[in-house]
């Protein structure tokens, strides 16, 4: 219901008009009044080397940055590419989307989790904080 609901506002939107606006409205309002506060995040200290590997990592990053260095094995959906390509995520296993610092990987996280990913999360503080507090790296 609610992937529908968000698809109808896109293509709404594309063609100028916002139908199902206050539809929109409320399934966002109940997603935000149930999730819990950590809802959606992971710090770099949890990816230990036993949770690393189960973990699907995409690089919200352009491709230019994702191409000089990301982390092993992620791969690459710009941030604002997210919803159109929500089908590419896995709907089972931890995905962790990540930018340079969280903030833009963190609204790709939000539409995929409205949009019916629930096992999507932010890495908070990015790629950056990745490289300073990882528990893991290989």
């Amino acid at each position: 219901m609610l992937k529908s609901i968000i698809t109808a506002a896109c293509v709404a939107v594309s063609f100028g008009a916002f139908a199902h606006a206050d539809d929109l409205a409320d399934e966002i309002i109940g997603y935000m009044d149930f999730a819990p506060y950590e809802s959606g995040i992971i710090l770099p200290v949890q990816l230990t080397e036993d949770v690393f590997g189960s973990v699907t990592f995409v690089d919200t990053r352009d491709a230019e940055q994702y191409e000089a260095a990301t982390i092993p094995g992620a791969v690459n959906i710009e941030w604002r590419e997210i919803p159109a390509r929500i089908d590419e995520l896995p709907e089972t296993g931890m995905v962790v989307l990540f930018c340079n610092t969280g903030s833009l990987s963190a609204q790709a996280t939000f539409a995929a989790r409205l949009m019916g990913h629930e096992n999507v999360l932010v890495l908070q503080s990015g790629y950056r904080g990745w490289l300073q507090e990882a528990a893991y790296r290989p």
